[in-house]
């Protein structure tokens, strides 16, 4: 399988770059992310001629004009890291990320609630990093998060899904627009979006459907802005059990009377949290190998990322 692009914080992975000269290194996203991933390591203050070790870095000012400075000296160094990150950010451009992973609460790298302190020198978490900001800014679509938040089992699902989805996509755009490929691409994934907004999903479906009306390079740009939106939307019991519902219908004239009944019973039981989402949907694909309803077989909401990455523990 074709490894994903993803752009990381040095330091996850092991990298002594540190202030203090030493790492951060996340296991989960070295050993059990790391065998479906290509990683583009980035440590900003590094790369930007810091050494290792250093006196540590902070943000000071408002949340509109951060500056980022050393923390006992004062000395300011926005412009230098402002300068570096433009042109780390271009180099960027030719990587081919499908998404990237942040150090959490760095001042550098920090995605959100990085401590900013006020002319007072009282710190709040209104601070954004200032590459991390950067780089949200200059790639607006791609999927992020930090290594905190990725403790979150719902919010590592969501991210890891976002980004075998963007892989998908880039995929499509690579063979160039073309109506016929983004219908194919859309059905694929109907009920893999419909679990994340129904409503998006809808739209989508529509905007397909215009696809012999619109320029296909417009076509797809706005389609991509709607997937990206979309696939961030965190799931939901209800939106599961929606789908779960829709996918049941596709076996009305295969199922016998138990059969049916275990699934219904299964998903009530995810309902009220007494099982996982993927005990349902290992049933759905149990009735897929069993039944090869087409339309099933071609659905990434029922794999939509291997199985070794052992998500969908949760609702």
């Amino acid at each position: 399988m074709e490894k994903i692009r993803l752009g990381i914080s040095s330091c996850l992975l092991g990298s002594n770059v540190r202030y203090d000269g030493g790492h951060q290194l996340d296991r989960f996203l070295r050993d059990t992310l790391g065998p479906y991933v290509d990683y583009v390591p980035v440590c900003p203050e590094v790369e930007m001629g810091l050494p290792i070790p250093r006196p540590t870095l902070r943000l000071v000012g408002e949340p509109d004009a951060q500056r980022l400075v050393f923390s006992n000296s004062g000395e300011d160094v926005t412009e230098r890291m402002t300068d570096w990150a433009r042109k780390r950010l271009v180099e960027l451009e030719q990587e081919g990320l499908c998404g990237f992973v942040f150090k959490s609460r760095s001042p550098s790298s920090g995605m959100a609630r990085v401590k900013l302190y006020d002319r007072n020198g009282i710190p709040n978490k209104n601070g954004v990093g200032l590459f991390a900001g950067m780089f949200m800014a200059h790639f607006p679509l791609l999927p992020v998060e930090e290594d905190g938040r990725l403790h979150d089992p719902k919010l590592r699902e969501n991210f890891i899904e976002s980004i075998f989805t963007f892989q998908r996509w880039r995929r499509l755009q690579a063979a160039g627009p073309a109506a016929g490929p983004l219908v194919a691409f859309h059905a694929s994934h109907k009920y893999l979006l419909m679990s994340h907004q129904v409503d998006l999903a809808r739209q989508m479906g529509k905007l397909v459907a215009r696809a012999g009306e619109l320029p296909a390079i417009e076509l797809f740009e706005e389609y991509q802005q709607m997937l990206m939106k979309t696939v961030r939307t965190l799931t939901s019991v209800a939106k599961h059990i929606n789908v779960l519902h829709h996918l049941l219908g596709y076996f009305k004239k295969n199922l016998d009377a138990d059969e049916k009944q275990e699934m219904l019973e299964l998903i009530e039981q995810y309902r009220h949290g007494q099982v996982p989402i993927n005990i349902p949907i290992t049933l759905i694909n149990h009735f897929v190998r069993k039944y090869r309803p087409p339309y099933l077989e071609e659905q990434y909401y029922l794999h939509p990322h291997p199985m070794e990455l052992h998500l969908r523990t949760g609702r």
